[in-house]
């Protein structure tokens, strides 16, 4: 068993370090902010617990100090009453107004001081039957009627911590304007209801060893349940602020993907119209690779695309678009799929009219209704879906102009 807590143990105090440290850099501007200053908190004193649970620092810490089983009572006052006091002080500032927050931290932190205080007076009155140090503290030593009121003293505050903080998450993830509050919420509860799980097993080994049952046994839920917990409250809690940013970084890859995407046909576009660019292109072809300003450079392509698509306007044949979509429906393609083969092709042939001068139709729409007419990312309010549209058109653009090489 203790293999498994040198495993899962070190992570989970890596963890806490770096959602202390991630949180430390908004005190310079939140310097004032009793929520911020009590998840800090809360992770800082995780954080040294689970460094105390490591079996090798544990054993360490009682060696050097001469005091046996200093390092468990470390590890039950610190990440389970007072951490779960900073959790709950944290999420009841974030919750209710500022005047009615501070009421009910007061509250929370009276409550978890006196049983902090309780759980010391336990601990100093079991020493006496406990100059040995135990390996499992309370596990083995549940047996003991102080151990096992310690235990439970232990288990209900930081059970009822947890629970309470379960409560308020569901109850706020409802309210939350915000997807990745609402989901920090929920990834918070989760690891709240795991918390609970460990307290619960525990309890029952209060109970379990009056039965004449081994508690070790099921001693693996431990570093299980504890491993998931801090998992789910670290990116809970700070899901909010990383979140947006992961968000914003998905829509910057996916931009650069659309622009490389879309960058052939505009290339194309480019060359029968020059005028359609804002600005002369890059003049090396690595600059089409940079991330930088991604977003607006796709914006301006997708805009440069539909004026270019504009221009042709007079050049798309409907009788082209109608050859178009009998021959896509016949090959199976059906709905924007279908709508996307059949502009591809009006372009292709509207490019290749004005390269050799043909003569325009008479400038009317495509009558078709799959050949639907290209319109500016501004008119239809509908970016994403035009970027998607253009990105459609674009790759059966590039399948014909490939189908094309293949035949020659």
């Amino acid at each position: 068993m203790g293999d498994l807590k040198g495993v899962v143990f070190p992570p989970c105090a890596a963890l806490c370090a770096v959602a202390f440290l991630y949180k430390l850099r908004d005190l310079r501007q939140h310097r004032g902010d009793p929520a911020l200053l009590a998840l800090i908190t809360a992770f800082l004193l995780k954080g040294v617990s689970f460094t105390l649970s490591i079996p090798a620092v544990s054993a360490s810490v009682d060696a050097h100090t001469g005091v046996p089983n200093l390092a468990a009572l470390g590890i039950h006052l610190l990440g389970g009453v007072s951490s779960s006091a900073a959790l709950l002080v944290a999420i009841t500032y974030w919750v209710h107004p500022a005047e009615q927050a501070w009421p009910r931290a007061r509250a929370w932190l009276c409550g978890f001081g006196a049983c902090a205080m309780a759980m010391f007076a336990l601990w100093l009155a079991a020493q006496p039957h406990g100059d040995v140090r135990s390996a499992h503290y309370i596990l083995q030593n549940v047996a003991d009627p102080v151990v096992g009121g310690y235990t439970l003293l232990y288990a209900i505050a930081f059970g009822a911590g947890m629970i309470q903080i379960a409560l308020l998450c569901r109850r706020y993830a409802r309210a939350a304007g915000r997807q990745w509050l609402r989901w920090g919420m929920a990834t918070t509860q989760l690891g709240a209801l795991s918390c609970i799980i460990y307290c619960a097993n525990r309890a029952w080994a209060v109970v379990a060893v009056h039965l004449g049952l081994n508690p070790l046994q099921w001693e693996a839920l431990t570093p299980i349940a504890n491993g998931i917990g801090i998992l789910c409250l670290a990116s809970g809690l700070t899901m909010p602020s990383w979140g947006p940013r992961l968000s914003e970084l998905r829509r910057a890859i996916g931009n650069f993907v659309a622009y490389q995407r879309l960058h052939p046909l505009w290339r194309d576009l480019y060359r029968a119209i020059p005028d359609i660019a804002l600005s002369p292109p890059a003049s090396t072809r690595l600059d089409r690779f940079t991330p930088r300003d991604i977003n607006y450079r796709l914006y301006r392509l997708v805009i440069e695309i539909q004026d270019g698509l504009l221009v042709l306007r007079p050049h798309m044949d409907p009788e082209i678009a109608a050859a178009a979509a009998r021959s896509a429906s016949g090959a199976g393609l059906a709905g924007d799929r279908l709508d996307a083969a059949v502009r591809a092709a009006q372009v292709r042939a509207a490019l290749r009219a004005r390269r050799d001068n043909l003569p325009a139709t008479d400038g009317a729409p495509p009558t078709t209704p799959v050949a639907r007419p290209a319109l500016a990312a501004e008119e239809d309010g509908d970016y994403l879906g035009e970027v998607s549209r253009l990105v459609g058109v674009a790759r059966a653009y590039a399948a014909l102009a490939r189908r094309k090489r293949s035949t020659t």
